[in-house]
């Protein structure tokens, strides 16, 4: 019998997502709360359960390894599983109709149908190759995309489609989200439902503008040949447009609006007013929310913002609240703000990080105090009564629900996992593994050189502690993503790390979200040192709050650094721009060259190369390379769609051209996700063995 391991655990239980509640759907009448869950911590197959609210008693209503369907992912859905990082199986998104009496999702690119009080099944036969199958707000119709094909349905005649888009190029795809506002700005969707049921808004995306390079796997130079549309910083993206359709004539009325000027379409949505367009110009720098005349396709800005830098996309923003009237969030004096009818409604030491229900009378959303991003608070505004905290101290918060009925669920340091929990005080199962490994975290913060205040979460060994201990920097460190978090959870990988003799630190710096406008937009024109400055001052504040606070002592002249995806660019960043602090590093999936990555992204921070590239030099790895004084080991996926191999490839032969010795482990067939969980356990018990290796010997360099 094999004994079980903390990373044969963390990658069997998918990092300890199996088992738990997702995708929480309420009806109407809040009766019944309907969710995703698979039957244990270790299956990766989900279910789609329902609970009744009122007795907390769950029923389960479709187990999908009952279905036999065993047809293949169109390359769509696998495209959206890539950018939503999805490593499960089973049900992994459903839709419902309004009054959350039916559901529909796909199973190996077939399309079902369950009624959700009987849990009657029922296959909706409209080809092979089945995506995002979304239901009219009646139930009684359906739209999907079949591999290149967009389509409405009955559902009582699903053969004979009422409406049919088909690509009439190669390059050309109707009903789907784009490569860059799925991987960028959180929209995986490219067709929408009326509330009346009797009109859809269908995105066409043209890919023919974007550069096409080549993801094939050297490991199987025996299969087909594989490309993808890339739209590398400074390079064209897709053009995009949008239609209305309506469902009783077929007729096509194309959406108009200055595409030239707002080449981005960040968000779309239709409300009880019609439809919402939220575009974004090529430099990010001016943003309009347009109101679609459902009628003729026209539009109309009803709000609009600018910035010197950019302007952020707020999840769950905008929402309509009238004709000509949204819900949104911004920046205003130094902090992202709740704006109702204009005007923020949130004070400015408060930091909005998404809404999650809004409507005329009142906003359910998460927020933080702006000096505090280690939290997130749930709060509720009401145009009567005003704003009130519904969720605060020290916990990472998240809700689903209306501003009526809110569903809750807290992590804290304390323990691994807590629930979702209703109104009432029922709770939904968890059925997640408990982990083998129990982080203790001490969160300390200290001021930096530049005066800025940082917040260092500090791991040490289980077992006592009788000498120096070497240090493990473990950050991701960029924009959009905390580290430092009072979740016990965040924290597993890096406990398991300290348990193996080191003292990890963890900082997030200048750059990363929720501590104001100043602090995100710090990075603006440079990824790279305010960034790695920060990761040096965290060293120096964990040392001191050791030694004053915690009796250990850190042993600073044996540093290794450790990341994934930005994390991986930060941790060669560092032991080549500074190893005086930084002795060995692990890099897996390093952005090396940020002409390489997409634009939406890149192109924020460091603006348009063919414009200026003096950014991009600045922030290079490529760039400028003249030695490579400690060891660094460069991990990457082949199959990696997101920040393709060529970066570690050709950061390598740079390197390999100055003579400097390092270390590449090519991940046949591995993404960016690294789903496989063979894969995703060796990986652990490799970066360690490197690290060991290296660092026992660092105070020889």
């Amino acid at each position: 019998m094999t004994t079980d391991s903390f990373p044969r655990q963390y990658a069997r239980t998918r990092r300890f997502s199996l088992g738990e509640p997702r995708d929480l759907r309420i009806s109407p009448d809040h009766s019944t709360v309907v969710f995703a869950r698979s039957k244990s911590g270790s299956d990766p197959v989900t279910c789609l359960w329902a609970c009744d609210s009122n007795t907390g008693r769950e029923r389960l209503i479709v187990d999908p390894s009952e279905l036999n369907a065993n047809s293949e992912r169109s390359d769509a859905e696998r495209a959206v599983r890539e950018r939503l990082r999805e490593s499960a199986d089973g049900i992994t998104s459903y839709d419902t109709d309004h009054g959350c009496t039916t559901a529909v999702f796909t199973v190996s690119g077939r399309v079902f149908r369950v009624d959700l009080a009987t849990g009657e099944l029922t296959a909706v036969e409209v080809g092979a190759g089945a995506f995002d199958p979304r239901l009219s707000p009646d139930g009684q119709h359906l739209a999907v995309v079949t591999g290149t094909t967009f389509k409405v349905v009955s559902i009582a005649a699903p053969q004979t489609p009422l409406i049919e888009l088909s690509s009439d190029t190669a390059d050309t795809r109707w009903g789907v989200a784009e490569f860059i506002a799925a991987e960028e700005m959180g929209r995986v969707r490219g067709h929408w439902w009326s509330p009346d049921g009797t009109q859809l808004l269908v995105a066409r995306v043209d890919n023919s503008p974007v550069s096409e390079w080549s993801l094939s796997d050297p490991a199987q130079p025996w299969a087909q040949h594989q490309s993808m549309k890339y739209p590398a910083a400074g390079t064209a993206n897709a053009t995009v447009a949008f239609h209305l359709v309506d469902l009783s004539s077929g007729a096509l009325i194309p959406v108009e609006w200055d595409a030239t000027a707002f080449e981005y379409v960040a968000r779309a949505t239709w409300d009880s007013f019609g439809p919402l367009l939220t575009v974004q110009s090529r430099d990010q720098r001016t943003l309009n929310v347009l109101r679609v005349d459902p009628i003729d396709g026209s539009t109309i800005a009803i709000w609009h913002d600018e910035d010197e830098h950019w302007v952020e996309l707020v999840p769950g923003t905008p929402v309509g609240i009238g004709l000509n009237n949204v819900v949104t969030a911004a920046d205003r004096d130094g902090a992202r703000r709740l704006i109702i009818d204009g005007e923020p409604v949130t004070p400015a030491d408060l930091q909005v990080r998404s809404v999650i229900h809004a409507h005329h009378d009142g906003v359910l959303f998460a927020a933080n105090p702006i000096d505090n991003s280690t939290v997130q608070h749930l709060w509720v505004w009401h145009r009567d009564r005003g704003l009130s905290e519904l969720v605060g101290g020290d916990v990472v918060a998240q809700a689903a629900g209306t501003t009526e009925f809110v569903i809750t669920k807290n992590a804290d340091l304390q323990q691994a996992s807590q629930p979702w929990t209703l109104p009432n005080g029922q709770q939904l199962a968890s059925f997640s593994e408990h982990p083998l490994c129990e982080p203790h975290v001490t969160i300390a913060r200290g001021i930096a050189e530049n005066g800025q205040a940082l917040d260092v979460a500090i791991l040490l060994p289980s077992t006592p502690i009788t000498s120096p201990l070497p240090v493990l920097v473990d950050p991701y460190g960029g924009p959009h993503a905390l580290r430092v978090v009072r979740s016990q959870r965040a924290h597993l990988n890096s406990q398991w790390f300290a348990d193996q003799g080191f003292a990890v630190v963890i900082c997030d710096g200048r750059g990363t979200p929720g501590r104001g406008s100043s602090w995100e937009r710090a990075v603006h024109g440079d990824l790279a040192s305010p960034v790695l400055d920060d990761q040096v001052a965290a060293l120096d504040i964990a040392a001191k709050h050791c030694e004053t606070h915690l009796g250990c002592t850190l042993d600073l002249s044996r540093v290794a650094i450790r990341g994934w995806s930005f994390g991986g660019y930060l941790s060669a960043l560092a032991v080549m721009r500074r190893p005086d602090r930084f002795h060995v590093a692990v890099a897996g999936a390093p952005v090396t060259e940020w002409r390489w990555y997409d634009t939406h992204y890149t192109e924020r921070y460091l603006g348009n190369p063919t414009v200026d590239d003096t950014a991009y030099r600045r922030s290079s790895l490529i760039e400028d390379l003249e030695s490579l004084e400690r060891p660094l080991l460069l991990i990457h996926g082949l199959a990696d769609d997101n920040v393709v191999a060529a970066h570690t490839l050709q950061l390598s032969s740079a390197l390999l051209s100055i003579g400097a010795p390092h270390s590449v482990l090519p991940l046949a067939g591995v993404s960016h996700m690294t789903p496989q969980e063979v894969v995703a356990e060796h990986l652990l018990n490799l970066q360690l063995d490197f690290i060991r290796q290296h660092l026992s010997s660092s105070r020889d360099h």
